[in-house]
């Protein structure tokens, strides 16, 4: 029998299309474990979270009431929402489905949420998925094999295709091993949080990022730190970049990226990743029309690293030359961030 699997799946309730094509893809997969689906429902009442995907791909759904465990109708009385008439579903194969909503018990915010839906599972392995991204057919099986396959790693990840506008961008790693130094190096956003999968009590996230930023690459960081990565190196998740909350909050990255400096030294040690980082803080500050700060964090940019691109965007940018939104248009066209 294959290792149980709990997906958690964090959402604010504000794009129920999207969330439902999620729980969708989580629950098409084609495996011959248990899947138990938890939604998080974060800053919104879990019944109508659970209004939302009621009925998805004849799941049945259990909901929190007044943030107490219980069943909620969609019509927002006690008692089970469900579809096909029990309180559990199955694919066509046979093999036990469910789903439950569930509010945030924790720390308000995507870092509270995901470690709500991680208390709330007994499965052998958790998984993420995000509620704008979705699981391509085969992603479920291949990740579980491969971290089968090396029964002393306990994290694996996978490759992505960016979905921006009317663009679809394969990110390949180029390895089947992310290890600690290539996440100091790079940010590896192919290692997203709609990858992770790993065994359960590996690990939890931390609640004290700010504003939920960075929080997977500090999981990502932590859980390479015990043991390399196990990564299927084949594009298994489409990640929608257009509907980020995060695009935009320039105050709340920069808080983030301070955040990691200071978490993990590693990364000012590592030039490459240092002058990554020095350009991302540059190019926010010079989002901001903070100037003087863009230029600060440009030079040591280019400190630590002469060749460093962001330094050089972040500068135009402050200069007035080029608008940060048509930077991050032209980059996400591409699949790539700042």
């Amino acid at each position: 029998m294959k290792p149980a699997v709990g997906v958690v799946i964090p959402t604010r309730g504000d794009r129920p299309g999207l969330l439902r094509a999620a729980l969708t893809g989580v629950l098409a997969q084609e495996y011959d474990g248990g899947v138990e689906v938890v939604v998080v429902a974060d800053g919104v009442p879990a019944s109508l979270v659970a209004r939302q995907v009621s009925g998805v791909s004849g799941s049945a759904v259990d909901a929190e009431a007044g943030g107490a465990t219980g069943a909620v109708e969609a019509g927002g009385s006690r008692g089970a929402v469900e579809a096909g008439g029990s309180t559990g579903a199955a694919d066509a194969g046979g093999v036990a489905r469910s789903v439950r909503v569930l509010g945030n018990r924790r720390a308000a915010g995507l870092p509270g949420a995901r470690n709500t839906g991680i208390a709330e599972l007994g499965t052998d392995l958790v998984a993420f998925c995000d509620d704008d991204d979705l699981w391509l057919p085969g992603k479920l099986a291949a990740q579980v094999a491969a971290l089968t396959e090396e029964p002393d790693a306990g994290f694996a990840s996978c490759a992505v295709e960016v979905e921006y506008g009317d663009r679809r961008v394969p990110r390949l790693a180029g390895t089947g091993r992310v290890t600690h130094r290539h996440l100091t190096r790079s940010r590896m956003m192919m290692v997203h949080s709609s990858t992770f999968l790993f065994r359960r009590g590996w690990a939890w996230v931390d609640e004290s990022a700010p504003a939920g930023q960075n929080e997977d690459w500090d999981l990502a960081l932590r859980a390479a730190w015990r043991h390399p990565i196990v990564h299927v190196d084949r594009p298994l998740v489409r990640v929608r970049w257009g509907s980020s909350h995060y695009v935009g909050r320039w105050d709340d990255r920069i808080a983030g990226l301070e955040w990691m400096l200071a978490r993990h030294p590693g990364l000012a040690a590592e030039p490459r990743g240092a002058a990554r980082v020095y350009g991302q803080l540059a190019f926010c500050h010079a989002a901001l029309g903070r100037r003087r700060e863009a230029a600060r964090w440009s030079l040591r940019a280019l400190s630590a690293r002469p060749a460093e691109p962001r330094a050089a965007v972040a500068l135009a940018v402050a200069g007035g030359l080029v608008s940060p939104r048509a930077v991050l248009h032209a980059l996400h066209r591409r699949g790539h961030g700042i």
